[in-house]
């Protein structure tokens, strides 16, 4: 036992003899490069990508520590080809990152401490929601179009960066007036992240999948970033009235105030919380960019 433990220090120090300046700066170089890739990253569909090749990893890891040939197999074909895959599948999100480097924006990243946690109120989160409720309750009375987006665990930044940053907030009033026919940002989504409307007139990705015909661009474009991201989006048709909810990829039509109100606080509401709760219920963890 002792022979051991001497023996592992003996390797401990051996590799610390060994250790020059240019060996740390290396390490610091590849730390850099880390941090400013998920800095990217995080705020784009290729953040889930990594969180799938992390749980590709730990499977390979687990079959090939229980000598299963054929899986093992498997899993090797798949990352002798992976780089290739992730190239193809993910090709505007690596021009969006070239982009950023080239613009100077994740020179910013250098600057930026990671935020670790923001506390917020069960109260402000309710009222948020209220708000939206009874002002999407006045836009479907008035047939007043709408498409309002609930960022959830995926962050948005892309979208986000389609629009104009606003970070105010919300209140029925704002709302609707962002979303009147003859203003200028009226046309696209607003964004309510962490509580607030933090962003409106943004472009949204249409589904490529079949639906009704009734259903215009608003829907289409709600289908579409609930397929790819667990986003919750409000839709209020201007022809109809109608209050919609899609997500997960599924359209829930024509509901009542009452029925969205229960998806909204299920969703983003801790269970057995009230609003008259003033203790941090849920940390956020984000890491906030400069430039937004």
């Amino acid at each position: 036992m002792l022979n051991s433990i001497s023996e592992f220090f003996n390797r401990v120090l051996s590799v610390f003899s060994t250790f020059r300046f240019y060996d740390f700066l290396d390490i610091v170089v590849v730390a850099i490069i880390i941090y400013v890739v998920i800095r990217i990253i995080r705020e784009t569909r290729a953040m889930q990508l990594v969180k799938g090749i992390a749980f590709l990893l730990l499977m390979y890891f687990v079959v090939n520590l229980m000598n299963m040939e054929a899986s093992t197999y498997i899993f090797k074909q798949i990352f002798a080809n992976i780089l290739l895959i992730v190239c193809i599948i993910f090709a505007p999100e690596l021009r969006n990152i070239l982009e950023q480097i080239g613009k100077g924006t994740a020179r910013k990243n250098f600057k930026t401490i990671i935020h670790p946690g923001v506390a917020i109120d069960i109260a402000e989160i309710e009222n948020g929601i209220e708000s939206v409720i009874k002002a999407c309750s006045n836009m479907s009375d008035t047939k007043t179009g709408a498409l309002i987006v609930f960022e959830n665990e995926t962050l948005l930044g892309n979208v986000i960066d389609s629009g104009t940053i606003i970070d105010a907030k919300p209140s029925r009033a704002l709302i609707e007036n962002i979303f009147y026919p003859k203003t200028p940002l009226h046309d696209g989504a607003m964004v309510i992240r962490d509580g607030s409307v933090y962003a409106a007139g943004c472009i949204l990705p249409l589904t490529k999948k079949n639906v009704k015909s009734s259903y215009g661009t608003r829907h289409r474009a709600a289908i579409g970033l609930s397929e790819e991201s667990d986003a919750v989006i409000v839709i209020v048709s201007e022809e109809t009235g109608a209050i919609s909810v899609a997500r997960n990829g599924s359209l829930t039509p024509d509901i009542s105030d009452g029925d969205l109100r229960d998806i909204l606080m299920s969703v983003f509401v801790p269970s057995g919380s009230s609003a008259d709760d003033k203790i941090i219920t849920r940390l956020v963890r984000r890491v906030r960019n400069n430039d937004k």
